[in-house]
């Protein structure tokens, strides 16, 4: 009896194998650096503080160009503090990235494991400063494990409180790349003089009229990108110094790629002087020129 009963039930279906969880975001932080010493310990704490009350899931990748100040020897330190899974020192031996050149003195900042504990004013020997581009985020971009990548300078003029906004950004707009903006909304440029400004907003109005980009803001270099998009970019574009960053925005237009903004404080170095010399200007409109006869 218990035999036909068993044939009349119907096949025991095969278990189905366990569906995947959602993958988890994780966001890298590119850090270009050269002669950051001062600064990398403070940006690195407020990256680590940001993401760690934001429950986001982050590493920070510092791209050292051979800095003849120390700035490796503190990433070594820092990926001591935080973990070589946080923070992944990546050094270049050579200087290779697109560069901009500013001369300024630094801060002396004291850290440990809690946190930062003291700051100061140290002296710097003369020369430049080179914030890297192009090249160095190339780098770091063979070592990112993230989905997403944002890219900032590590001299403490973006502020890392406004990521969790990019990141709610991206997701309310499903966009694929998420730009500072200082000229939208309640952003703003904090320590510039008025000849600076000057020439950052006639530089701005001119591209606009030209490119028609669909951005507000295109030479800021605090950004979120698609992992996948960033590399699609980079591989595009050919322009140098202050253009790089505008060339982004513009090549993602052409791509048809989404692009959402939001308001940020730009805070210049509070010690030194950038300089933004007749050089760079030039540079700037050839690099526009060129943009406008070939996009």
């Amino acid at each position: 009896m218990a035999s036909e009963e068993a044939s009349r039930s119907p096949p025991r279906s095969r278990r189905e194998p366990g569906r995947r969880a959602p993958r988890q975001d994780k966001y890298s932080v590119l850090l270009p650096t050269y002669n950051e010493r001062e600064n990398l310990p403070l940006i690195v704490w407020l990256l680590v503080k940001s993401f760690s009350q934001s429950g986001i899931n982050y590493e920070i990748i510092i791209i050292d160009d051979g800095s003849p100040d120390g700035t490796r020897d503190v990433a070594e330190q820092l990926e001591k503090i935080y973990g070589s899974n946080k923070i992944l020192l990546r050094p270049r031996e050579k200087k290779l990235g697109l560069e901009s050149t500013v001369s300024v003195p630094v801060r002396r900042i004291e850290y440990g494991a809690s946190g930062i504990t003291g700051a100061g004013i140290a002296e710097q020997p003369n020369g430049p400063v080179r914030l890297l581009r192009g090249t160095a985020y190339i780098h770091g971009l063979k070592y990112a494990t993230g989905n997403y990548i944002i890219i900032m300078d590590a001299d403490l003029s973006h502020h890392p409180k406004f990521i969790p906004e990019f990141i709610r950004k991206q997701k309310e707009g499903n966009f694929d790349i998420v730009s500072g903006t200082r000229y939208k909304g309640n952003g703003g440029v904090y320590g510039w003089d008025l000849k600076r400004k000057i020439i950052s907003r006639g530089a701005n109005f001119i591209t606009q009229i030209l490119l028609r980009p669909g951005a507000s803001d295109l030479t800021g270099s605090f950004r979120l990108y698609r992992k996948e998009v960033l590399q699609k970019l980079i591989e595009k574009c050919v322009s140098k110094g202050y253009v790089f960053q505008m060339e982004m925005i513009i090549r993602a237009r052409q791509l048809n790629y989404t692009i959402g903004e939001v308001p940020i404080s730009f805070v210049d170095r509070v010690y030194g002087e950038s300089k933004l010399g007749g050089n760079e200007i030039v540079s700037f409109l050839k690099g526009l020129l060129t943009l406008f006869a070939t996009t």
